[in-house]
């Protein structure tokens, strides 16, 4: 069981988990103020306001930072997979929906008895890659700082 205590005791891994996590729960919010209804559903789906893989990696980068240093070699390379990370999130996924929504067209358009239907809600718009990036910094910093790993939680719980 010792063999455990080391991940828990990642405080980087959990802050930034638990980013993603906020980032997926604030899409309830951010949609229930855009449509007025409440999707419990849509913290299982990809895209929308705000990008939880954003915050995840920049939770990451910015924990890395403060755990090794911001002049660190390993800070460096955790912003460069940042970088590709939201970038691929605004760009290629965001680009691979726009075609699903044309092709469920074409294929409604060709064929009205098709139940082809594409997932069409891939990728985020750069507003929503911002917010993300932002919301992971923003919970993994104060977090390692100020209440440290789930072990020393853990240990200020109980004592």
């Amino acid at each position: 069981m010792s063999e455990f205590f080391p991940f828990f005791n990642n405080s980087v891994l959990f802050w930034s988990l638990l980013s993603c996590l906020l980032a997926q729960f604030f899409k309830i919010v951010f949609n229930f103020f855009s449509t007025g209804e409440i999707r419990f559903g849509i913290m299982f789906e990809t895209g929308g306001m705000p990008s939880s893989h954003s915050a995840l990696i920049t939770g990451a980068a910015s924990g890395i930072g403060y755990e090794l240093g911001f002049d660190s070699s390993i800070f460096a390379l955790s912003v460069a997979v940042a970088l590709i990370v939201m970038y691929d999130a605004s760009g290629v996924r965001k680009s691979a929906g726009i075609q699903a929504a044309e092709i469920n067209k074409l294929s409604k358009k060709l064929d009205p008895q098709s139940e082809l239907l594409l997932k069409e809600t891939l990728g985020h718009t750069k507003i929503e890659v911002m917010v993300g990036s932002f919301l992971g910094p923003l919970i993994t910093l104060p977090g390692m700082f100020f209440l440290g790993s789930p072990l020393k939680i853990f240990d200020l719980i109980i004592n």
